[in-house]
């Protein structure tokens, strides 16, 4: 009985020891070599191969139209400020984005008579210091950057950095993968 017993024991971690090794083999063999970095020329063909669809068309459509236009040269206020990475006054306007928004996190806020939206990449431990904003605030501001979509009828302004009363109640942390 004893041996019996032994033979399945070892049996088992035999097949045991098949199954493990050969997931091993699987994920090595999924790995994929990151693509190669397009150049200046492939990326133009890209873009307008992009402008053709109807995706590109409609965009294209958006930045000529009012709203779009609006929407650009917003952005294009920013553009010193994110490039260097400098100090913005801002005042809250509203604590909820527009309906329908899917960016997370975010404020609305007025800069120089411009309305914007802030989004914040944040962890669970920054969201109670930016809960205690309130509508009015005056804030420092500093970002990276600031992008647009045709589905928003504001700038969207990534929050790095905010700073109310010389106080620092959000500070993005960087990503450990490196982006």
């Amino acid at each position: 009985m004893k041996k019996v017993f032994y033979a399945l024991m070892v049996l088992l971690l035999v097949v045991s020891g098949f199954v493990f090794s050969n997931c091993d083999m699987k994920n090595e063999t999924t790995k994929k070599p990151s693509p190669k970095p397009l150049s200046a020329s492939e990326m133009k063909a890209k873009m307008k191969k992009w402008e053709a669809t109807p995706d590109g068309i409609a965009f294209k459509k958006w930045k000529t139209s009012p709203q779009g236009k609006k929407v650009l040269s917003s952005a294009a206020k920013l553009k010193n400020h994110t490039s260097a990475f400098t100090d913005m006054e801002a005042v809250v306007t509203s604590l909820s984005l527009p309906p329908g928004s899917r960016l997370g996190f975010g404020v609305m806020i007025r800069i120089n008579g411009d309305d914007y939206i802030v989004n914040f990449d944040t962890q669970k431990s920054q969201l109670e210091q930016l809960h205690s904003l309130k509508v009015n605030d005056k804030i420092i501001i500093r970002s990276h950057s600031v992008s647009y979509a045709p589905k928003y009828s504001y700038p969207i302004v990534s929050g790095d950095y905010v700073e109310r009363n010389t106080k620092v109640i959000f500070k993005r942390v960087p990503r450990k993968d490196g982006c």
